[in-house]
């Protein structure tokens, strides 16, 4: 047996381990922090865009719009979590996609954070 048929059993069959394996609530988990990352930047742009979105988001006048931005994105977090969980729950989910999907939010996410990313889309 050469390495590289090895390799290609020991690939298949991690595959089949993991489609076997109740991984939903470790994918409601990673697919939701990716999304709240995302959400922590989405709604710092909005409320440094729009005037109006900035004001609502002014739920502690000390701190102003952070306090409403922070606020928001941990309620979108937890809520798609609790969600993710009871639908994904028991299931066996690729964990590949689950991963990029994350990483994807992530990515737009701190990208959003960059000033001269954010500027812009802003149009300044």
């Amino acid at each position: 047996m050469t390495s590289h048929s090895r390799e290609k059993d020991l690939t298949r069959l991690g595959d089949e381990l993991e489609a076997e394996c109740p991984n939903g609530a470790a994918a409601a988990a990673i697919l939701s922090a990716g999304v709240g990352c995302f959400s922590v930047a989405a709604c710092g742009w909005l409320g440094d865009a729009f005037p109006i979105a900035g004001h609502l988001f002014n739920f502690c006048h000390r701190t102003g719009p952070l306090s409403g931005v922070t606020t928001t994105a941990i309620m979108i977090w937890l809520i798609l979590w609790l969600i993710l969980r009871r639908v994904w729950g028991w299931k066996a989910l690729s964990m590949r996609k689950i991963n990029i999907a994350a990483f994807l939010f992530l990515g737009v996410g701190l990208l959003l954070t960059f000033p001269p990313f954010a500027d812009f889309l802003q149009g300044k």
